[in-house]
């Protein structure tokens, strides 16, 4: 499976409030860590069960991480473009926050684990599907003894010729993503 990081740390780019709430009210953060049965309020989760078992994986007790955000989408591709690349993707974005604060601040915690993460991945079999992880800044709420850390970005992405293999080729790196992290948080 194709992998990689990435470290974005820079003014411009994307940051993490935590917990976090959109401007209009309408999507919000769920505790899924410490609240499960919240999963059936997270409507990607709803459309995509692939994502749901994802989430559940990640937000597992026997995770080092719990889930902050996340989003699904798909794209078809012109002619012109099909001739290079796979007609259609199926991919997704999930943020991911240590459980335990004291790592939520360490850059060089977060560094090493995505850095382990991408190996892990890279020597899954080769399959039309990607992760690229991203460590980035974010600001943890004052109820929470760090204000400010880190956190991560797992990009998936499935392609083939048509919708349905993008689908399962997006599963089968989803899946192998969540499998990494339970197997970095238990040795870590």
């Amino acid at each position: 499976m194709d992998s990689d990081f990435s470290i974005e740390l820079g003014a411009d780019d994307p940051v993490l409030d935590f917990p976090w709430t959109d401007p209009s009210g309408k999507l919000s953060y769920f505790d899924v860590k410490r609240h499960p049965d919240l999963i059936a309020k997270i409507e990607e989760a709803q459309r995509f069960f692939e994502l749901a078992d994802f989430l559940k994986a990640v937000n597992s007790s026997r995770s080092a991480v719990e889930s902050a955000k996340c989003d699904v989408w798909s794209t078809g591709r012109g002619p012109e473009e099909a001739l290079n690349h796979p007609a259609h993707e199926v991919a997704s974005y999930i943020d991911l926050v240590f459980s335990e604060d004291g790592r939520r601040r360490s850059y060089e915690t977060h560094k090493a684990f995505a850095e382990q993460w991408a190996a892990l991945l890279r020597r899954a079999p080769d399959i039309a599907a990607s992760a690229e992880i991203c460590v980035r800044r974010c600001y943890f709420a004052p109820s929470n003894m760090a204000t400010e850390g880190f956190y991560f970005t797992l990009y998936v992405s499935g392609s083939a010729d048509d919708e349905q293999t993008a689908q399962k080729n997006w599963a089968i790196g989803l899946n192998l993503a969540g499998n990494a992290i339970l197997q970095l948080s238990a040795s870590h």
